[in-house]
């Protein structure tokens, strides 16, 4: 395709801009669509580890790493266990997902991947001007993965908070590992008062990922996580002889910002800068995607893009957590280990998966038992 002319352009490839690119790809109704997805350079590392839970076989089972129906938690000085089934806690690798995207779209006819940085965005005469690194685009409309200034996110929010983390994946000597369940979370080893935990995958018993995690308003020094989970990997596997094969790390911004300002006619934001990361835990593929699907048939019922794209009483709910969490981080384990401790299981994941109606997210909220969320809930429910 040589038209610099585009009706749909995509900025960014990552995990938004690849599941609308190929909703649309994969809907006959867009397939005399030009279509552009801008991405800097092409993915050929596997930079993150995307984690979700599933109610049976899956979209993406042929790319999932490993999968587990069993977990538990340890947290208030108890073993939680998580009994799944039918749901199941499926691990990605970045890299496989990636490739099997972009290989899809490069397949496309009517879709053409441009490997260049864009630098600006604007929107004049009835069209989006995409400036890049190494040339100039239109399109009629532009979905924009680009995240805000960070400082505008925080000056502008009620509550940020941050989950950021460092992950180890470990390989070791000796069999050490169960792999038949993962460690949702570990407050036995958290960082004083703060909200912060490991999180275990096992993917055999010889390599497994163990992630030291915080959800806090501020940032640690590298060398914090990596003594955590020193500590941690020595304790509990009772081993210094692993070696590290692969890391990653990240920051995830869960805000009450108000994403929805900066859409205009033409320019939807998605991803992060769309709001699409849920806000009171950071899990982000599985919304991405049912995001996705919701802008396609949106945009095949000629209406905005971003109609009922989100839940307005989920948004209370996120902010509820992200009020008490920021407000007091202190009560983090605490919160978490009633969530898990005192719901069904199955019932407490289509909550997260905003599927769940009035009177299970009221018996959700209940049994968290603290003045400062029965608080927290009504002043937001009612703003």
């Amino acid at each position: 395709m040589s038209t610099s002319k585009f009706d749909i352009g995509i900025v960014g490839g990552g995990v938004s801009g690849l599941h609308l690119a190929l909703a649309l790809v994969n809907d006959a109704y867009f397939k005399d669509y030009k279509i552009a997805l801008f991405e800097k350079g092409p993915k050929t590392e596997n930079d993150k580890t995307w984690s979700f839970w599933e109610d049976g076989k899956g979209k993406w089972d042929k790319l999932i790493y490993k999968a587990w129906s069993k977990g538990k938690i340890y947290a208030q000085n108890q073993k939680v266990d998580l009994q799944l089934n039918p749901y199941s806690y499926k691990m990605l690798r970045s890299i496989d997902f990636y490739t099997y995207a972009y290989q899809q779209l490069e397949n496309a006819s009517n879709v053409e991947v441009i490997y260049e940085a864009v630098v600006d965005i604007s929107e004049h005469e009835n069209l989006v001007h995409i400036s890049t690194s190494e040339s100039e685009y239109t399109s009629k409309l532009v979905f924009n993965s680009r995240i805000p200034d960070f400082n505008t996110i925080k000056n502008q929010a009620d509550f940020t908070l941050l989950q950021h983390f460092k992950g180890w994946f470990i390989k070791t000597k000796k069999a050490t590992f169960d792999p038949s369940e993962f460690t949702m979370m570990d407050y036995r080893y958290k960082d004083g008062d703060l909200t912060s935990f490991v999180y275990v995958l096992p993917v055999s018993e010889n390599i497994a990922l163990v992630e030291y995690t915080y959800f806090t308003p501020e940032l640690v020094e590298d060398k914090t996580y990596d003594e955590f989970l020193k500590k941690y990997i020595q304790d509990q596997y009772t081993t210094d002889e692993y070696e590290i094969i692969d890391q990653e790390k990240g920051i995830i911004p869960m805000s009450n910002y108000n994403f929805d300002e900066n859409h205009t006619e033409k320019i939807i934001q998605i991803g992060t800068a769309g709001g699409w990361v849920k806000a009171s835990s950071g899990y982000s593929f599985k919304n991405a995607e049912k995001k996705a699907q919701k802008i396609v048939k949106n945009l095949k019922d000629n209406i905005s893009p971003i109609h009922k794209l989100s839940h307005p009483k989920y948004k209370h709910y996120d902010t509820l957590f992200l009020n008490v969490l920021y407000e007091n981080n202190h009560l983090g384990e605490k919160v978490f280990y009633k969530l898990y401790a005192k719901n069904n299981i199955q019932t407490l994941l289509r909550f997260l998966d905003e599927e769940t109606n009035y009177v299970e997210d009221l018996s959700i909220i209940k049994s968290l038992t603290s003045i400062k969320f029965i608080n927290a809930f009504f002043n937001h429910l009612f703003k």
